[in-house]
Order: structure tokens, then C-alpha cells, then sequence
């Protein structure tokens, strides 16, 4: 079932994918703008992850209903031949397969980047976490341009990463609200939230490729009223699409977490420490092109306190506050930021600048 280039599964995607660039780039973006500024912080997060269940847990009873109705069985959204023979154990190689990812992404980030302790940096990392009154995670120093990540786990333990290139970056104050930022991922457990969150299309996608299958090769083995197949094959196809709107809706909860992390940072260093360190990257990558694109290509650019790299705005090294009320007037690509993990610069510059009830 599982090919790895199995065909229907690679047109399927290709499908999904066309579906998703064309929402995330008429509906959804009217959708955000009418909703932007509609609610706090924390009530965005929680519709959001409202939506999410109720899609993933309404596509799933739509699984159940359209093979209940191609069998010809009574209708039963707890039949237990469905949920165990069908719907499990796809639930469970997605599941082991993240698990196994995430259990051993710190050994092999560590090994990636040549990840060493840093005395000085454990110190700041130290203070940082004490400000927000947290356990201080392990603070490491990586190979590469400014940036930073916050990683680990409970079995191998919680890290914060900072670049060679962001130590040399910041300034004091700009690297304690970075690290305060990071320190906010996993005070907010943002690693396991998101990998809970990732399981979820990825069930639901390998849920419809099965659908196909079950209805071009299935045959009429367990029907019994006579439905035609092409029912499976229809309700597969919608699955599949469904499992990519669902990731449209995951990169929103995604990006929303990001916001929620600056506020740590923020309240770790003071607003404008946090605006800073964020313009300083970013007008760095906007300076160097070529790194630019090799934060955009990474693999871990989902982790990364910067990635989202398009927004416009004039390359200046030296970071005043003129610069930062120029970045927050910057254009950005509305189809780039629903597709992204992050949200532009612009608009958390702007969001901090609005917490007027932190110290600046």
C-alpha cells in the first residue's frame, strides 16, 4: 500500500498540492485579512486548533460513512472492522514513524551542525530561563549564518541552538531576546504540540490514498448492496485534498506559535531588543541572497527563529528605529506567508510592537 512510488499516491499529491497553492492564494488570504486583528493571540490559537480537530475528526467519520455505505453495513461510526482493520494501522505507521523522527532528531541535529557547548552562552541561556521562570534547557553553539532553534525532547533532553553567526550578530540584549524566544518554544512545548499537529494530514492523506486503492483494487469482495466503488474513489480523492487544506490550517497554528514565542522574548529582554534582533536577520539574509535561499532550502527551516524570508525591505546593517518602523511597513507575499511556518517580519515586528504593556 505503502510504495514508494506508487503512482496514484504521487498524482494524488500532485493534486493536493495544485488545491492547496490555489486556496492559499485567493480564499485564503481573504480569509486572514478579514479575520487579522479579529481576535487576541490566545483565542486565534484556540479556534485554530479547534478547526483542526474538527476537520481531522470529521474527515475521519466521513472515512467510516463512505465504506459503511460501500459495504452495505449499517451505519456505525464506531464499527469496529473500519477502525481496526483500516483506519489504526495507517494511524500507526504515521505515528511510529514521527515518533521514531522526533525521538532521534536531537542526536542527529547535533551531529549535523557539530552542536558544542558554550560556557558563556549556557550563562545567558541561564538568566534568560530564570526570567521566565523555567528549567533552563542546554545551550549549544552551531555552525552557520544568524539564527537560532530551539530542539530536543524528553528522552535526550531539551536544547537551544544559536549560530556562530547570530553570537556575532546581536548585541546583548538582542541575544537574551533571542534566546528568550527560543526558551518560549519549549516553554510552550511547541516541539510536541507541532509534531502531534504534523501526525494529523499525514493520517489523513494516507487514509484517501488507501480509499483509491481500496476502490480500484478492492473489488466487490465485502460489498454487498450493489454501490459502485467509485464512491471510494471519489470520497479518496476528496480525503486527499481535505489533508492538504488541513495543512493550511496547521502552518496558521504554526505561525500563530511564533508570535506567541516573541512574546517571550520580549518579556525576557524588552520589546525593542526583540524588534531588533529580528530586523538584524532579517536584514542580513535580505543583504546575502545566496544564504538567503539556503535558509529557505534547510530542512529544519520549520525550527529556525527565522525563515520566512521574502518581505521587502532596504539592507541596512546597523539597526535603528527607523529601520524598524521601515521593515514594518514592508510588503509581503500573502501566498508565501499562508505556504510558511513563520509569519513576515513585518507583521511581528508589528505585533510586538503593539504589546505596549512590556517594557520596551
Amino acid at each position: 500500500m505503502f510504495i514508494l512510488f506508487d503512482p496514484i499516491a504521487l498524482t494524488l499529491m500532485v493534486l493536493g498540492y495544485i488545491v492547496m497553492f490555489i486556496l492559499a492564494s485567493t480564499i485564503a488570504p481573504k480569509v486572514a485579512g478579514r479575520l487579522s486583528g479579529a481576535f487576541s493571540l490566545y483565542t486565534s490559537m484556540a479556534l485554530t486548533l479547534i478547526l483542526i480537530i474538527l476537520v481531522f475528526t470529521g474527515t475521519l467519520f466521513g472515512i467510516v460513512y463512505a465504506i459503511q455505505t460501500w459495504r452495505g453495513a449499517p451505519l456505525s461510526l464506531s464499527d469496529p472492522g473500519i477502525v481496526t482493520g483500516f483506519i489504526l494501522p495507517i494511524m500507526l505507521f504515521v505515528v511510529i514513524a514521527n515518533l521514531f523522527t522526533y525521538i532521534l532528531s536531537p542526536i542527529m541535529i547535533n551531529l549535523f551542525y557539530g552542536a558544542t557547548p558554550d560556557p558563556r552562552l549556557q550563562e545567558i541561556v541561564n538568566s534568560v530561563a530564570a526570567r521566565l521562570g523555567v528549567k533552563p534547557p542546554k545551550a549549544v553553539r552551531v555552525r552557520g549564518p544568524p539564527n537560532a532553534f530551539a530542539y530536543g525532547n524528553i528522552f535526550l533532553g531539551k536544547y537551544v541552538a544559536v549560530t556562530d553567526g547570530m553570537m556575532e550578530l546581536a548585541d546583548q540584549r538582542e541575544l537574551e531576546a533571542v534566546i528568550g524566544h527560543e526558551i518560549g518554544h519549549h516553554k510552550h512545548r511547541d516541539n510536541a504540540i507541532m509534531l502531534f499537529l504534523g501526525i494529523l494530514p499525514s493520517v489523513i492523506y494516507y487514509l484517501g490514498v488507501s480509499l483509491v486503492h481500496l476502490g480500484l483494487w478492492g473489488g466487490g469482495n465485502n460489498r454487498r448492496n450493489g454501490s459502485s466503488p467509485a464512491i471510494l474513489i471519489a470520497v479518496g480523492i476528496a480525503v486527499v485534498i481535505i489533508s492538504f487544506v488541513l495543512q493550511i490550517l496547521i502552518l496558521a497554528f504554526s505561525r500563530l506559535r511564533e508570535y506567541y514565542a516573541d512574546l517571550e522574548g520580549a518579556k525576557a529582554a524588552g520589546r525593542s531588543a526583540m524588534q531588533a534582533a529580528l530586523a538584524k536577520i532579517h536584514i542580513f539574509y535580505r543583504r546575502n541572497p545566496e544564504i538567503h535561499q539556503s535558509v529557505g532550502e534547510s530542512k529544519l527551516r520549520a525550527l529556525f527563529i527565522y525563515a520566512l524570508t521574502e518581505a521587502v525591505a532596504e539592507p541596512f546593517y546597523r539597526v535603528t528605529r527607523a529601520d524598524i518602523e521601515r521593515i514594518m511597513r514592508s510588503e509581503y507575499s500573502s501566498l508565501e506567508e499562508i505556504l510558511a511556518t513563520h509569519p513576515p517580519i513585518p507583521k511581528r515586528l508589528r505585533f510586538l510592537e503593539n504589546l505596549s504593556w512590556i517594557s520596551p
